[in-house]
């Protein structure tokens, strides 16, 4: 199914500033709340498109790249198309301001202290070769990152004997209250104060992992990278990152993209720039030369009295987008060698061709009108 506009998903104008948006959120998750919905899977998919609309657009790096590439820019990342309700929760804490649940003032909070607790993120930094970046490249790298403890495959416990269902919530990690807020008289819950929300306690902790759940390892993770990616651009993995505590979800791998310097291309968004060197006489006469490409070589043909300085534009020989729009060009800049040393042969050969008329500069029509207008203000 096509994404819909992240703009329209939260009703405010591309110009809109934090504020607006946050409050656009805000209204938008108390509309399609499941607990104001029960039952209701349209709301509950309204509820977590908003949130991932939110995610992009409150994020000023995320909304650059969105705003740059459409859903391409960010669809590698975040949480596009798996949003759970735990993820929400712990993600926008803040949008209803004083911490805690975004909820938690009027449909319940989320489950905090010893309870499930999201994965830490991992950065990285991942340099390309343009040759990478024109058509794309699968990448495995080495990380160290926590996992699910294997002695108590996340639970902290010693044993599963040693872990028993909190008394007081009976193992919701929540207690219910009736609350009286300006949507009218709701039931509501809150974390449950004897087991953090947890729903269970422990009366002896793991050796292996001291209670925490996870434990460090190395273990090899393969990126696909999308053809036409840019310096600076950042692309992320949803749980590539340390596991969650408590069987709470992973962290994201969050990858910047780092662009290799090219010994030949300079690079313009997905135009490619290059020299091409020809000689006196190349120039002056005319010259086929073959030159290369990222993958391939073409063959260009150098006019008779090209001036250095020419550039000369191989349409769809740059990069795609990123965004599946077509591609950049090449721009080949001529420039015209000039020798250094001469030897005597040469040097009268050269004196010879200075004194004739063919190689005396010519004026282009600019220049002759510049002139003229000097010369006619001081006649």
């Amino acid at each position: 199914m096509t994404k819909r506009d992240y703009y329209e998903v939260l009703e405010v104008s591309r110009d809109a500033d934090g504020s607006v948006i946050k409050k656009a959120y805000r209204r938008l998750a108390i509309k399609y709340h499941p607990d104001k919905n029960p039952g209701d899977p349209e709301a509950e998919e309204k509820f977590k498109e908003a949130a991932e609309a939110y995610e992009v657009l409150s994020d000023p790096q995320k909304r650059q790249r969105y705003d740059a590439y459409g859903h391409a820019g960010v669809d590698h990342g975040g949480h596009s198309g798996g949003w759970t309700m735990e993820d929400i929760f712990a993600q926008f804490g803040d949008v209803f301001g004083g911490g805690g649940s975004p909820f938690e003032s009027f449909f319940g909070g989320r489950r905090s202290g010893n309870g499930p607790q999201r994965g830490k993120h991992i950065r990285i930094k991942l340099k390309l070769t343009l040759e990478e970046i024109e058509t794309g490249v699968v990448k495995k790298v080495k990380l160290k990152k926590e996992h699910a403890c294997s002695s108590c495959h996340g639970s902290g416990a010693r044993s599963s004997g040693d872990v028993t269902t909190c008394s007081t919530c009976r193992g919701s990690g929540y207690v219910a209250q009736i609350r009286d807020t300006f949507l009218g008289r709701m039931q509501t819950t809150s974390t449950c104060p004897s087991c953090n929300g947890s729903g269970q306690t422990i009366r002896a902790v793991c050796d292996t992992c001291r209670g925490s759940g996870v434990e460090l390892k190395e273990s090899i993770v393969q990126i696909e990278i999308p053809a036409g990616v840019e310096d600076g651009m950042q692309l992320s993995m949803r749980g590539q990152g340390h596991a969650g505590k408590k069987g709470g979800p992973a962290g994201d791998l969050l990858i910047e993209i780092q662009e290799k310097e090219h010994p030949i291309y300079q690079r313009d968004e997905n135009d490619l720039y290059m020299d091409l060197v020809v000689n006196f006489a190349e120039a002056a006469l005319g010259v086929k030369k073959v030159i290369p490409t990222l993958h391939s070589q073409v063959s260009i043909k150098i006019p008779s009295g090209t001036q250095s300085g020419t550039i000369m534009t191989l349409k769809g020989k740059g990069l795609p987008s990123v965004r599946g729009y077509g591609r950049g060009n090449l721009h080949v800049r001529v420039k015209v060698w000039t020798p250094t040393k001469l030897s005597a042969e040469e040097r009268a050969l050269i004196e010879k061709m200075q004194e004739m008329e063919g190689f005396e500069p010519k004026k282009s029509r600019e220049e002759k009108s510049f002139f003229e207008r000097i010369k006619q203000h001081f006649s």
